[in-house]
């Protein structure tokens, strides 16, 4: 326990078949757009509308309704290409994805630092009948077979392919993170045998971590084991601190590497610090923890 405490408080201080025959989505800049599944996703009762933007009068991007999800795939400059990938999960309550903040300037953010940024655009708003994160964690999972499936046509390294979430989207990358070793879905091709454990993973403001009753131990969903991958969270402590906190412990009792960083003010749906002040410092953090923990570097992993 002494030794769980000091990691907070240093925390807080430090801070082939259908894989090869994808249907291609046209997406500006992007090097290709594939739908995750062949005709319709698993589950879908074809009840849900058409897919809009939900706040597209307050010049913002929350999209809903999706029914056919997919992965965006954008590469940085070649000169700066580490071969490193980062598969995005926009936050949106599970109802929305907010690809603005959480999307679009993350991945331009990600392809800065030589990494190829893959958006996932997963199921929204929650299914009736359903678990919240249910649909989302069947594509989550088989967007990262398909990604590696596709690792040598997009030159990436399917060694170093992590995943970075934002609220729901950190919920969710917490879930995907702890739920690989099968598939939550009947398979469908090739890419459904290739691994869905991210290498390691990016948690910001992560959500839905903890029950509402009991804020000291996790949702029965995140079942955190000494295989879970190498995690970097942030966090403010105007939010629901606990949800990233109770994490941190588990993380922290399993042996797996972490590092949090706490800031004091920031509140919730920042992005990358739109608003300035010290949040807005958490991707260089996060680059230095990328570099330290060697994801950048430019060798292929065997």
């Amino acid at each position: 326990m002494k030794y769980l405490i000091l990691s907070i408080v240093f925390a807080v201080i430090s801070l082939s078949s259908f894989a090869e025959e994808a249907t291609a989505v046209p997406a500006e800049d992007a090097l290709a757009t594939l739908e995750l599944w062949p005709g319709v996703a698993p589950h879908e009762k074809g009840d849900i509308g058409a897919e809009y933007n939900k706040t597209a009068a307050e010049h913002k991007v929350r999209i809903t309704n999706v029914t056919k999800p997919t992965i965006a795939v954008y590469k940085p400059e070649a000169r700066n290409d580490t071969g490193a990938a980062v598969m995005i999960c926009p936050g949106g309550a599970y109802n929305v994805l907010a690809t603005d903040i959480e999307g679009d300037s993350i991945r331009q953010w990600l392809n800065s630092n030589g990494i190829t940024a893959i958006l996932l655009k997963y199921r929204v708003p929650r299914r009736e009948g359903r678990e919240m994160y249910a649909a989302p964690l069947e594509d989550a999972q088989r967007a990262l077979g398909l990604i590696r499936a596709h690792a040598n046509e997009w030159k990436i390294d399917p060694h170093r392919l992590g995943l970075i979430g934002f609220s729901a989207g950190g919920n969710l990358g917490a879930i995907v993170s702890n739920t690989f070793e099968k598939r939550v879905y009947d398979r469908i091709d090739d890419a459904d045998d290739q691994s869905c454990r991210p290498d390691f993973a990016m948690l910001i403001y992560p959500f839905y971590m903890t029950p509402d009753n009991d804020h000291t131990k996790l949702a029965p969903e995140i079942k955190v084991t000494d295989k879970t991958p190498p995690t970097f969270i942030v966090m403010t402590e105007d939010d629901r601190v606990w949800y990233a906190t109770t994490y941190l412990l588990a993380l922290k009792e399993a042996k797996v590497p972490a590092e949090m960083h706490i800031y004091a003010k920031g509140g919730h749906g920042y992005g990358l610090g739109k608003d300035g002040g010290p949040v807005a410092t958490w991707p260089r953090r996060a680059e230095e923890w990328l570099k330290a923990g060697g994801w950048l570097n430019r060798e292929i992993q065997k």
